[in-house]
């Protein structure tokens, strides 16, 4: 018998309704847990949400309709859990036989009885403070596999663990990463066949991506399969990263630690059982800037497609074979990823049934690729772009414009989308009743400015070939113009027509991850601190929740004795609340961080407590007497080492410390001891020794504080305006 076409079989059979209970036929109690059939069926099973996306397919769908247009107003809080970090919150819990599972900031694992709330178990991984400089992104986790009695979780350092379901009892444990480098791991691993599939990331910082499949019983290493070729490839390398070599320059990839490629798996995959093909989606080239990391031989600029970067690539969960791939951004420049969320779907294209997979990368275009073959369907902008006027339909390929080549010109050039995208990281969601795609877009463009004569570190600090040094103005008007330019939308996308069906306008950009449901629901956080539901097919908004704090993860839906539930991890932070002027950021929506699980029912009564004041500290920074010389030289590394997490001209947000504000700044001393010394490792603050003489430390807090002084300056101007 073919196994997988039998658990197909089943899964229709479920979701038609001919079998009450998956687990009737499927097991699930707590002795046999979680099995392959299950996962396969999962659509049929609405009381829990056993993978990542849901199902395999990813389309983050449940038809569950207990809770729909007609009564979402009487959705109240059932419970809530207080979470012990302060960073984003980015996770998808699961939810088996009554119980939910998550994981939060700092990679740490929390069990709750999923009615009442009540803490089951938790597990601190303990990773070290000094591994948050190694994220591009937050010390962010987004989820849990479970396969058997296990949950399968990834580390913030690298470790892939196995912990006992009932108890959070390690299992067993496994090193995935060369953690002499910057590896991280904040995706959530997928399990098929009893195969736990994980990526990582880390390209920022110079790696080689791949992704690796490993025992569930024992965590052995059954394949790895890397996504750039290497540096030193040999003869006997297969022949799909052979063909890569054809597309980079050889004599530079992998010439410096620092030039590992990128092309991490950090976040999505799909699988499909009939196919037997598992999705992946590749990030960004290492550096950014193709010039430095794929030279022309003519010093005319960067050169080639550097496969398999920013590509879909569709291999054998068995053993690793590749199979085919389809290129979003052949030779990205721009840290345009194809890591975001892929979604298969059958669906009627030109009175043809076709099975696809669908992604909104963060170049911005919507694909729509046939997943059997690779070979490109269709695409359409879903935000404003220019990096191209579109996608030529025979060759699938981006018609650019060439300004913003900017690994060609050496010029820079103001980019959109930038390099959050016009889509990230948080899922999209399918209605397969509206036949419609929610996706969480938005816009930020950015001036890319590559830098003359870059050159990698491997100790600390981005290794991308651009340049963040630069400033905005301590002008108001100026950034008031700069803000106009942050949108953030809920948008509902026909992949059919390629055309949005609807859209929703948020504050700014950043905003949670959706769910669609057989209620006719769609459910979204957003940036301004609410989680809403919205009509699936008018937008219009049906219910409102006041979380206090920016909800950037995704919600599911579940079902204990027969009644609905819904949840959501709330917490703000991640690359845009880390990386994006926290002035622009308050402009559009303040926003601060309250970490905690919310989990909704019909006539819910539960109410969170009071919201702490949102108040900065005082903006009194010593005076600033350092040369201009200085000053310039603390602002070039400011925006190397230190923009990334503290945001572009020291205006920080309220997830991180704003170093405008910082007690630190009036003693070199206490700087020296943080910055140098890494007294504060254990927090996240590792020390930049390796990286930054003495002098150069003393220059950047020079810079921040007329940074700070400036800003000061531009405070007191307003309040004598107001008098």
């Amino acid at each position: 018998m073919d196994f997988r076409r039998w658990a197909a079989g089943a899964a229709v059979l479920l979701s038609a309704g001919m079998l009450a209970n998956c687990s009737q036929i499927f097991g699930g109690g707590e002795g046999e847990g979680v099995t392959t059939a299950m996962l396969v069926g999962a659509d049929g099973d609405t009381a829990n949400w056993i993978s990542h996306g849901r199902t395999y397919s990813e389309q983050r769908y449940s038809p569950l309709e207990g809770v729909n247009r007609e009564n979402v107003g009487q959705l109240g809080l059932a419970w809530y859990a207080d979470m012990d970090t302060g960073r984003g919150q980015e996770a998808t819990p699961l939810v088996i036989d009554g119980k939910l599972y998550l994981t939060t900031a700092w990679s740490k694992v929390k069990a709750f009885d999923a009615t009442t709330g009540k803490p089951l178990w938790e597990y601190d991984p303990k990773v070290p403070g000094e591994t948050a400089v190694k994220a591009c992104c937050d010390v962010v986790n987004r989820g849990l596999a479970a396969y058997g009695d296990k949950l399968f979780f990834g580390t913030l350092d690298g470790r892939l663990i196995a912990l006992d379901r009932n108890t959070g009892g390690v299992l067993w444990e496994k090193v995935t990463v060369d953690q002499s480098k910057s590896y991280t791991i904040t995706g959530a691993p997928r399990v098929i066949d009893g195969k736990v599939i994980i990526g990582n990331g880390g390209a920022e910082f110079g790696v080689r991506g791949f992704v690796a499949a490993y025992d569930a019983n024992d965590g052995a290493q059954l394949w790895k399969f890397y996504t750039v070729p290497e540096g030193k490839q040999g003869d006997d390398a297969p022949a799909y990263l052979q063909k890569a070599a054809e597309t980079w320059n050889m004599d530079v990839l992998g010439a410096n630690d620092a030039i590992g490629g990128g092309g991490t798996v950090w976040d999505s995959m799909a699988y499909d059982p009939e196919l037997d093909l598992l999705y992946i989606g590749v990030g960004n080239g290492s550096p950014w800037n193709r010039a430095y990391r794929s030279p022309a031989k003519d010093g005319s600029g960067g050169e080639g497609d550097n496969l398999y970067l920013s590509s879909i690539v569709a291999i054998r969960p068995k053993t690793g074979e590749y199979v085919w791939h389809y290129q979003t951004t052949p030779g990205e420049t721009w840290d345009f990823t194809a890591t975001q969320h892929i979604m298969l779907a059958d669906m009627e294209i030109d009175g043809k049934l076709r099975k696809v997979l669908m992604q909104a990368p963060k170049n911005g275009f919507f694909y729509v690729i046939d997943r059997e073959t690779g070979k490109f369907i269709s695409a359409k902008p879903y935000v404003g772009l220019n990096w191209a006027t579109g996608i030529d339909p025979k060759t699938g390929r981006p018609i650019e414009n060439p300004e913003t080549r900017v690994d060609r010109t050496g010029k820079p050039a103001m980019v959109l989308p930038g390099p959050l995208g016009g889509h990230n990281w948080h899922p999209m969601a399918f209605s397969p009743k509206e036949k419609l795609v929610y996706i969480p877009a938005f816009e930020a463009g950015m001036l890319y400015a590559p830098l003359a004569n870059w050159k990698p570190d491997t100790a600390r600090g981005f290794n991308v070939g651009f340049d963040f040094a630069g400033n905005l103005p301590p002008d108001g008007g100026f950034r008031q113009q700069a803000a106009g330019t942050l949108k953030g939308r809920l948008v509902a996308w026909d992949p059919v027509a390629q055309k949005a069906r609807w859209t929703v306008e948020h504050p700014g950009p950043w905003n949670g991850g959706l769910l669609a449901t057989g209620g006719g629901l769609v459910f979204q956080g957003t940036t301004g601190s609410e989680f809403n539901a919205y009509d699936a097919g008018t937008g219009k908004k049906l219910w409102s929740f006041a979380a206090q704090t920016g909800v950037v993860a995704p919600p599911i839906t579940y079902t204990v004795n027969g009644e609905q539930y819904v949840a959501v991890l709330a917490g703000w932070g991640g690359a845009y609340a880390l990386s994006v002027d926290g002035d622009l950021i308050n402009r559009k929506a303040p926003v601060r961080n309250i970490s905690r699980l919310l989990v909704f029912k019909l006539g819910g009564t539960a109410k969170l407590p009071p919201p702490p004041p949102l108040a900065d500290l005082p903006l009194d920074p010593p005076p600033s007497t350092a040369s201009p010389e200085v000053i310039a030289v603390g602002q070039a590394k400011y925006g190397r080492y230190c923009a990334v997490c503290h945001a572009p001209g020291a205006v920080g947000s309220t997830v991180l410390p704003d170093l405008r504000r910082a007690g630190a700044l009036e003693s070199a001393a206490t700087w020296q001891t943080v910055v140098h010394d890494g007294a504060l490792k254990d927090r996240g603050m590792a020390s930049f020794a390796g990286s930054l003489s003495k002098e150069e430390i003393e220059a950047i807090r020079a810079y921040v504080i007329k940074r700070a002084n400036e800003d000061k300056a531009l405070e007191a101007g307003k309040k004598i305006a107001r008098r």
